[in-house]
Protein backbone atom coordinates (compact mmCIF):
# COMPACT_ATOMS: atom_id res chain seq x y z
CA UNK A 1 0.00 0.00 0.00
CA UNK A 2 1.18 3.36 -0.74
CA UNK A 3 1.90 6.26 1.97
CA UNK A 4 -1.15 7.69 3.33
CA UNK A 5 -0.67 11.74 1.70
CA UNK A 6 0.82 14.01 4.59
CA UNK A 7 -2.44 16.39 5.60
CA UNK A 8 -2.62 19.77 4.16
CA UNK A 9 -0.99 22.40 6.19
CA UNK A 10 -3.38 24.80 6.90
CA UNK A 11 -2.43 28.53 8.23
CA UNK A 12 -2.97 27.61 11.96
CA UNK A 13 -0.04 25.05 11.33
CA UNK A 14 1.86 28.03 9.52
CA UNK A 15 1.22 30.54 12.39
CA UNK A 16 1.61 27.66 15.07
CA UNK A 17 5.09 27.03 13.36
CA UNK A 18 5.95 30.69 13.42
CA UNK A 19 4.40 31.62 16.83
CA UNK A 20 2.51 34.11 15.55
CA UNK A 21 -1.41 35.07 15.13
CA UNK A 22 -3.65 33.84 12.59
CA UNK A 23 -4.28 37.18 11.52
CA UNK A 24 -0.60 38.14 11.42
CA UNK A 25 0.11 35.32 9.14
CA UNK A 26 -3.28 36.04 7.16
CA UNK A 27 -1.98 39.84 6.20
CA UNK A 28 1.31 38.38 4.96
CA UNK A 29 -0.42 36.91 2.08
CA UNK A 30 -2.51 40.55 1.20
CA UNK A 31 -0.42 43.16 -0.57
CA UNK A 32 -1.43 46.27 0.89
CA UNK A 33 -2.35 44.78 4.31
CA UNK A 34 -0.16 46.36 7.65
CA UNK A 35 2.15 44.43 8.30
CA UNK A 36 5.86 44.58 8.73
CA UNK A 37 8.04 43.84 5.32
CA UNK A 38 10.76 42.04 7.79
CA UNK A 39 7.34 39.61 9.08
CA UNK A 40 5.94 38.95 5.38
CA UNK A 41 9.46 37.55 4.36
CA UNK A 42 9.65 35.43 7.42
CA UNK A 43 6.17 34.39 6.48
CA UNK A 44 5.88 33.59 2.90
CA UNK A 45 9.71 32.16 3.33
CA UNK A 46 8.22 29.47 5.53
CA UNK A 47 5.41 29.07 4.06
CA UNK A 48 7.28 28.11 1.13
CA UNK A 49 8.99 25.80 3.07
CA UNK A 50 6.24 23.75 4.55
CA UNK A 51 4.05 23.95 1.30
CA UNK A 52 1.10 26.13 2.22
CA UNK A 53 -1.12 27.93 -0.32
CA UNK A 54 -3.61 30.28 1.04
CA UNK A 55 -7.07 28.97 0.46
CA UNK A 56 -8.75 31.14 -2.74
CA UNK A 57 -12.20 29.81 -2.28
CA UNK A 58 -12.12 30.44 1.43
CA UNK A 59 -10.37 34.20 1.15
CA UNK A 60 -12.92 34.87 -1.35
CA UNK A 61 -15.72 33.91 1.19
CA UNK A 62 -14.22 36.73 3.58
CA UNK A 63 -13.35 39.25 1.26
CA UNK A 64 -16.53 38.97 -1.00
CA UNK A 65 -13.79 38.41 -4.37
CA UNK A 66 -13.13 35.45 -5.77
CA UNK A 67 -11.20 36.70 -8.64
CA UNK A 68 -12.74 33.98 -10.88
CA UNK A 69 -13.90 34.89 -14.45
CA UNK A 70 -16.30 32.52 -15.76
CA UNK A 71 -16.24 32.29 -18.85
CA UNK A 72 -19.43 29.86 -21.27
CA UNK A 73 -18.58 28.41 -24.02
CA UNK A 74 -20.19 25.25 -26.36
CA UNK A 75 -18.20 25.66 -30.09
CA UNK A 76 -14.95 24.27 -28.42
CA UNK A 77 -14.63 21.95 -31.83
CA UNK A 78 -13.86 25.06 -33.82
CA UNK A 79 -10.10 25.97 -33.49
CA UNK A 80 -10.76 29.34 -33.38
CA UNK A 81 -11.72 29.20 -30.06
CA UNK A 82 -9.39 27.11 -28.20
CA UNK A 83 -7.14 29.29 -29.34
CA UNK A 84 -8.94 32.63 -28.12
CA UNK A 85 -9.56 30.24 -24.86
CA UNK A 86 -5.92 29.79 -23.97
CA UNK A 87 -5.00 33.80 -24.77
CA UNK A 88 -7.43 35.18 -22.33
CA UNK A 89 -6.59 32.55 -19.75
CA UNK A 90 -3.06 33.79 -20.04
CA UNK A 91 -4.34 37.20 -19.82
CA UNK A 92 -6.78 36.83 -16.80
CA UNK A 93 -3.32 35.27 -15.30
CA UNK A 94 -1.32 38.19 -15.39
CA UNK A 95 -4.25 39.80 -13.91
CA UNK A 96 -4.41 38.16 -11.14
CA UNK A 97 -7.26 36.36 -12.09
CA UNK A 98 -8.03 32.54 -12.58
CA UNK A 99 -10.67 31.63 -15.56
CA UNK A 100 -13.72 28.72 -15.02
CA UNK A 101 -14.85 27.47 -18.32
CA UNK A 102 -17.64 26.27 -18.28
CA UNK A 103 -19.49 24.54 -21.52
CA UNK A 104 -23.15 25.32 -22.67
CA UNK A 105 -24.04 21.55 -24.03
CA UNK A 106 -23.48 22.63 -27.65
CA UNK A 107 -25.89 25.11 -27.19
CA UNK A 108 -29.12 23.66 -26.09
CA UNK A 109 -31.03 25.51 -24.00
CA UNK A 110 -30.91 22.97 -20.76
CA UNK A 111 -27.40 22.22 -20.82
CA UNK A 112 -26.52 26.29 -21.21
CA UNK A 113 -28.85 26.60 -18.15
CA UNK A 114 -27.30 23.93 -16.23
CA UNK A 115 -23.44 25.28 -17.21
CA UNK A 116 -24.65 28.84 -16.34
CA UNK A 117 -26.00 27.92 -13.18
CA UNK A 118 -22.78 26.08 -11.91
CA UNK A 119 -20.59 28.87 -12.62
CA UNK A 120 -22.86 31.19 -10.80
CA UNK A 121 -22.70 28.93 -7.49
CA UNK A 122 -18.66 30.46 -7.63
CA UNK A 123 -19.69 33.39 -7.17
CA UNK A 124 -17.70 34.84 -10.31
CA UNK A 125 -16.47 38.08 -10.50
CA UNK A 126 -17.61 38.33 -13.81
CA UNK A 127 -19.01 36.30 -16.70
CA UNK A 128 -18.04 36.05 -20.38
CA UNK A 129 -19.90 34.70 -23.48
CA UNK A 130 -18.13 32.70 -25.53
CA UNK A 131 -19.16 30.66 -28.59
CA UNK A 132 -22.39 29.96 -27.49
CA UNK A 133 -25.89 32.71 -27.48
CA UNK A 134 -26.91 32.81 -23.99
CA UNK A 135 -30.77 33.51 -23.46
CA UNK A 136 -32.49 35.85 -21.81
CA UNK A 137 -33.35 33.72 -18.26
CA UNK A 138 -29.18 33.44 -18.16
CA UNK A 139 -29.10 36.82 -18.82
CA UNK A 140 -31.71 37.66 -16.15
CA UNK A 141 -29.53 35.24 -13.67
CA UNK A 142 -26.81 36.90 -13.77
CA UNK A 143 -28.40 39.97 -13.43
CA UNK A 144 -29.99 38.33 -10.42
CA UNK A 145 -26.80 37.34 -9.01
CA UNK A 146 -25.35 41.04 -9.49
CA UNK A 147 -22.58 39.29 -11.48
CA UNK A 148 -21.43 41.38 -14.82
CA UNK A 149 -21.86 40.13 -18.39
CA UNK A 150 -19.39 40.63 -21.11
CA UNK A 151 -20.03 38.91 -24.44
CA UNK A 152 -16.85 38.19 -26.86
CA UNK A 153 -16.91 37.88 -30.42
CA UNK A 154 -20.92 37.84 -29.61
CA UNK A 155 -23.40 40.29 -30.06
CA UNK A 156 -26.97 39.92 -28.47
CA UNK A 157 -28.43 43.48 -28.71
CA UNK A 158 -27.91 46.72 -27.34
CA UNK A 159 -28.59 46.18 -23.71
CA UNK A 160 -25.42 43.99 -23.88
CA UNK A 161 -22.22 44.72 -23.17
CA UNK A 162 -20.40 43.31 -26.10
CA UNK A 163 -16.76 43.07 -28.02
CA UNK A 164 -16.40 41.73 -31.69
CA UNK A 165 -14.76 42.24 -34.84
CA UNK A 166 -16.15 44.24 -37.17
CA UNK A 167 -17.94 41.14 -39.06
CA UNK A 168 -19.73 42.74 -41.77
CA UNK A 169 -16.54 44.70 -43.22
CA UNK A 170 -14.18 41.88 -42.97
CA UNK A 171 -16.97 39.41 -45.23
CA UNK A 172 -17.57 42.66 -47.45
CA UNK A 173 -13.43 43.16 -47.71
CA UNK A 174 -13.38 39.54 -48.54
CA UNK A 175 -16.44 39.65 -50.74
CA UNK A 176 -15.15 42.75 -52.98
CA UNK A 177 -11.73 40.38 -53.16
CA UNK A 178 -13.34 36.95 -54.59
CA UNK A 179 -14.76 39.37 -57.31
CA UNK A 180 -11.94 41.50 -57.85
CA UNK A 181 -10.24 38.23 -58.46
CA UNK A 182 -12.72 37.62 -61.20
CA UNK A 183 -15.41 35.30 -59.38
CA UNK A 184 -18.67 36.02 -61.35
CA UNK A 185 -21.10 33.57 -58.94
CA UNK A 186 -20.06 33.99 -55.49
CA UNK A 187 -21.84 31.47 -52.71
CA UNK A 188 -21.93 32.28 -49.22
CA UNK A 189 -21.56 29.11 -46.85
CA UNK A 190 -22.74 30.32 -43.10
CA UNK A 191 -22.41 28.53 -39.56
CA UNK A 192 -25.48 28.69 -36.82
CA UNK A 193 -27.97 30.64 -38.42
CA UNK A 194 -28.85 32.16 -34.87
CA UNK A 195 -25.44 33.27 -34.53
CA UNK A 196 -24.48 37.10 -34.50
CA UNK A 197 -21.00 36.55 -36.19
CA UNK A 198 -23.01 34.53 -39.05
CA UNK A 199 -25.73 37.39 -39.91
CA UNK A 200 -23.08 39.82 -39.64
CA UNK A 201 -21.00 38.48 -42.03
CA UNK A 202 -23.54 37.60 -43.99
CA UNK A 203 -25.00 40.85 -44.08
CA UNK A 204 -21.66 41.77 -45.38
CA UNK A 205 -21.12 39.74 -48.43
CA UNK A 206 -24.73 40.34 -49.67
CA UNK A 207 -24.41 43.87 -49.12
CA UNK A 208 -21.29 43.53 -51.81
CA UNK A 209 -22.98 41.36 -54.07
CA UNK A 210 -25.79 43.66 -53.99
CA UNK A 211 -23.44 46.78 -55.01
CA UNK A 212 -21.63 44.54 -57.76
CA UNK A 213 -25.07 43.87 -59.39
CA UNK A 214 -24.28 40.18 -58.33
CA UNK A 215 -26.89 37.53 -57.63
CA UNK A 216 -25.42 35.28 -54.92
CA UNK A 217 -26.31 32.42 -53.36
CA UNK A 218 -26.00 30.69 -49.82
CA UNK A 219 -25.96 27.51 -48.27
CA UNK A 220 -26.24 27.14 -44.64
CA UNK A 221 -23.91 24.82 -42.82
CA UNK A 222 -25.55 24.38 -39.55
CA UNK A 223 -22.36 24.60 -37.82
CA UNK A 224 -19.18 26.16 -37.68
CA UNK A 225 -17.18 22.70 -38.34
CA UNK A 226 -15.04 20.81 -41.21
CA UNK A 227 -17.73 18.36 -41.54
CA UNK A 228 -20.38 20.99 -42.62
CA UNK A 229 -17.86 23.15 -44.48
CA UNK A 230 -17.25 19.82 -46.63
CA UNK A 231 -21.40 19.04 -47.66
CA UNK A 232 -22.27 22.58 -48.03
CA UNK A 233 -19.75 22.83 -50.54
CA UNK A 234 -20.99 19.72 -52.24
CA UNK A 235 -24.47 20.77 -52.28
CA UNK A 236 -23.22 24.05 -53.96
CA UNK A 237 -20.90 22.46 -56.36
CA UNK A 238 -22.64 19.64 -57.42
CA UNK A 239 -25.57 21.43 -58.87
CA UNK A 240 -26.39 23.50 -62.19
CA UNK A 241 -24.09 26.40 -62.75
CA UNK A 242 -21.94 25.94 -59.55
CA UNK A 243 -20.13 28.85 -57.97
CA UNK A 244 -17.03 30.03 -58.57
CA UNK A 245 -15.62 31.21 -55.43
CA UNK A 246 -17.21 30.52 -51.86
CA UNK A 247 -16.77 32.45 -48.91
CA UNK A 248 -17.11 30.54 -45.76
CA UNK A 249 -18.44 31.75 -42.62
CA UNK A 250 -15.36 30.50 -40.43
CA UNK A 251 -11.90 28.96 -41.56
CA UNK A 252 -13.43 25.51 -40.03
CA UNK A 253 -16.07 25.81 -42.62
CA UNK A 254 -14.03 27.07 -45.40
CA UNK A 255 -11.02 24.32 -45.11
CA UNK A 256 -13.82 21.87 -44.87
CA UNK A 257 -15.11 23.24 -48.09
CA UNK A 258 -11.71 23.55 -50.03
CA UNK A 259 -10.87 19.85 -49.38
CA UNK A 260 -13.90 18.49 -50.99
CA UNK A 261 -13.84 20.67 -53.83
CA UNK A 262 -9.76 19.41 -54.22
CA UNK A 263 -10.37 16.07 -53.17
CA UNK A 264 -14.20 14.72 -53.94
CA UNK A 265 -14.76 16.52 -57.05
CA UNK A 266 -11.21 17.51 -58.60
CA UNK A 267 -11.32 20.82 -58.47
CA UNK A 268 -8.17 23.22 -59.10
CA UNK A 269 -8.33 25.57 -56.05
CA UNK A 270 -7.83 28.66 -57.11
CA UNK A 271 -7.76 27.51 -60.77
CA UNK A 272 -11.51 26.76 -60.95
CA UNK A 273 -12.79 28.04 -57.33
CA UNK A 274 -11.56 30.50 -55.37
CA UNK A 275 -12.39 29.64 -51.45
CA UNK A 276 -11.61 32.53 -48.51
CA UNK A 277 -12.71 32.18 -44.80
CA UNK A 278 -13.17 34.28 -41.69
CA UNK A 279 -11.15 34.04 -38.09
CA UNK A 280 -7.37 33.10 -39.63
CA UNK A 281 -6.85 30.09 -37.24
CA UNK A 282 -3.09 28.93 -38.03
CA UNK A 283 -4.13 25.79 -40.14
CA UNK A 284 -5.57 28.58 -42.40
CA UNK A 285 -1.58 29.46 -43.31
CA UNK A 286 -0.68 26.09 -43.37
CA UNK A 287 0.94 25.30 -47.24
CA UNK A 288 -1.79 22.87 -47.30
CA UNK A 289 -4.77 25.00 -47.34
CA UNK A 290 -2.75 28.64 -47.61
CA UNK A 291 -6.24 30.07 -47.38
CA UNK A 292 -7.28 33.38 -47.64
CA UNK A 293 -9.07 35.06 -44.84
CA UNK A 294 -10.31 37.76 -42.43
CA UNK A 295 -7.90 37.88 -39.78
CA UNK A 296 -9.82 39.46 -36.34
CA UNK A 297 -8.00 40.97 -34.02
CA UNK A 298 -7.60 39.00 -30.80
CA UNK A 299 -5.15 40.73 -29.13
CA UNK A 300 -6.94 43.99 -29.71
CA UNK A 301 -10.64 42.45 -28.71
CA UNK A 302 -8.76 40.83 -25.67
CA UNK A 303 -7.17 44.24 -23.88
CA UNK A 304 -10.68 45.19 -24.71
CA UNK A 305 -12.35 43.03 -22.38
CA UNK A 306 -9.58 43.41 -19.82
CA UNK A 307 -10.42 47.15 -19.88
CA UNK A 308 -13.89 46.42 -19.50
CA UNK A 309 -13.15 43.85 -16.30
CA UNK A 310 -10.90 46.29 -14.48
CA UNK A 311 -13.58 48.19 -12.72
CA UNK A 312 -15.36 45.14 -11.82
CA UNK A 313 -12.22 43.64 -10.48
CA UNK A 314 -11.77 47.30 -8.38
CA UNK A 315 -15.61 46.61 -6.50
CA UNK A 316 -16.86 49.16 -9.40
CA UNK A 317 -19.85 49.27 -11.34
CA UNK A 318 -18.70 47.82 -14.57
CA UNK A 319 -19.17 49.96 -17.70
CA UNK A 320 -22.67 50.79 -19.38
CA UNK A 321 -24.25 48.10 -21.78
CA UNK A 322 -22.94 48.75 -25.04
CA UNK A 323 -20.97 47.16 -28.48
CA UNK A 324 -16.98 47.59 -29.40
CA UNK A 325 -16.62 46.72 -32.62
CA UNK A 326 -13.12 46.44 -34.01
CA UNK A 327 -10.87 46.40 -37.15
CA UNK A 328 -9.51 42.89 -38.53
CA UNK A 329 -7.37 42.70 -41.56
CA UNK A 330 -7.48 40.91 -44.49
CA UNK A 331 -4.53 38.49 -45.17
CA UNK A 332 -4.85 36.87 -48.84
CA UNK A 333 -3.04 33.78 -49.64
CA UNK A 334 -3.08 31.05 -51.62
CA UNK A 335 -6.71 29.94 -52.08
CA UNK A 336 -7.84 33.10 -53.85
CA UNK A 337 -4.22 33.72 -55.59
CA UNK A 338 -5.42 33.72 -59.24
CA UNK A 339 -5.36 36.50 -62.00
CA UNK A 340 -8.37 37.49 -63.21
CA UNK A 341 -9.48 34.35 -65.26
CA UNK A 342 -10.27 35.13 -69.15
CA UNK A 343 -13.37 34.24 -70.64
CA UNK A 344 -12.36 31.49 -72.21
CA UNK A 345 -11.43 29.46 -69.08
CA UNK A 346 -14.87 30.85 -67.42
CA UNK A 347 -16.64 29.74 -70.58
CA UNK A 348 -15.07 26.15 -70.25
CA UNK A 349 -16.00 25.80 -66.18
CA UNK A 350 -19.48 26.47 -67.65
CA UNK A 351 -19.59 23.33 -69.70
Amino acid sequence: MPDRPASRITIKDLARELGMSVATVARAFHEGAAIAAETRALVLKRAAALGYQPNALARGMITRRTRIVGVVASDLHNPFYPDVLARLSEALQQAGCNMMLVTGGGGTGGGEAAALRLLLSYRPECVLILATTLSSAGAEACAAAGTPLLYLNRFPGAAAAAIVCDNAEGAAALTRHLLDQGARRPAFIGGLADSSTQSERRAGFLAVCAERGILPREHPAGAFSYEAGHAAALALLQGGQPPDALLCASDILAIGALEAARHVLGLRVPGDLLVAGFDDIPPAAWPSHDLTTWRQPLDAMLAAALDWLAPVLAGIAPPPPGLTRLPGRLVARGSTATTTRTEEEQACQLH
